[in-house]
Order: C-alpha cells, then structure tokens, then sequence
C-alpha cells in the first residue's frame, strides 16, 4: 500500500502540486477517503500528524453534504440513461445490503460503519446509504462527521506505530 500511495503522491508532486493539497484530494475520493490521504500524509510525506489529520478530515467530510442532499436525485436522473442504469441500480442494491447495521443500531450503526476503517466502509458509503434509507441530513451529517473523525485517529495512530516499528 506504501507503494501505491507514494506513486500517487509521486503523480501529484510532479505536477507541482504542494504536499497538504495531495492530502486532501486524495482524502476527497470515494474508497481512498482519509483512511488513505493519513496514511500519506503521515508514512509517504512525513507531515506533521496534526496538520495531515486536519487535511485529511475536512478533505473527507467536503462532499458529504453533497451526497446527503443530492444523490438520490442524482441516481434518480442516471436510472434513466441506458448504459448507465445499470451500474447505478447495482450501487443502490450493494449499499442497501448494508442497511441492517443501521436498522439494527439506527444512527449509532451508522456511526460505527463510517468509523471503523474497513473496505467498503466510509463516509462515502454512509452518506450514500442516509441518503437512499431517508435518515435526517443533519444528525447523519453530524454522525458521519463524528465517524470520519474517529476513523482518521485509527488510521493516524496505526499510521504512527508503523512508522516507529519500520524506521
């Protein structure tokens, strides 16, 4: 994973942009989040872990609000172009067979499934899956937010140990 990120990193830096700025779209990707964008900051950068936290953090959280308040217009829209329906409907099925964590936990199941750091976890996910179950925009905005915040301290402590067990 080290590698990978470094020849993102490696891509962007070439292009002349500064190193908080990779941090940060790295940290704006679905998958990738902050989960990856810590682990750049910290292992393949060497930022300060706080600054890399707190660019990491706002990087993730930037379209959240976007998705909880446009995407199921957005997939609405897409279901009506042929080609593309089909991966969207795909999307809305795979996301809703997540959806008994939150059934089960309501919005602290939410809470657990964006901060526990794992695939196909994330604010991405979770703001997909609010959105397509019609849970309030703000509590679940507040909840991922709260999410994105705990998963950046996994990632930035493990970040940390495996810098000081490797080096």
């Amino acid at each position: 994973m080290q590698e990978v990120c470094r020849q993102i990193a490696d891509f962007f830096i070439a292009h002349g942009i500064p190193h908080w700025l990779v941090v940060f779209v790295i940290s704006l990707f679905p998958i990738l989040e902050c989960r990856l964008g810590m682990f750049t900051a910290i292992v393949v950068l060497g930022m300060n872990p706080f600054v890399g936290f707190v660019i990491s953090f706002l990087g993730n959280i930037l379209p959240i609000p976007f998705i909880l308040l446009l995407i199921n217009k957005i997939f609405e829209w897409l279901k009506k172009i042929p080609h593309i329906n089909k991966p969207i409907i795909w999307l809305e099925e795979k996301t809703l067979k997540k959806k008994d964590k939150i059934d089960k936990y309501g919005i602290w199941g939410l809470l657990l499934f964006v901060a526990i750091p794992l695939p196909g976890t994330g604010a991405w996910t979770g703001a997909l899956l609010a959105s397509l179950l019609h849970l309030d925009r703000k509590k679940s905005f507040g909840v991922i937010a709260i999410g994105v915040f705990i998963a950046g301290l996994i990632i930035t402590i493990l970040s940390l140990v495996g810098v000081a067990v490797f080096n």
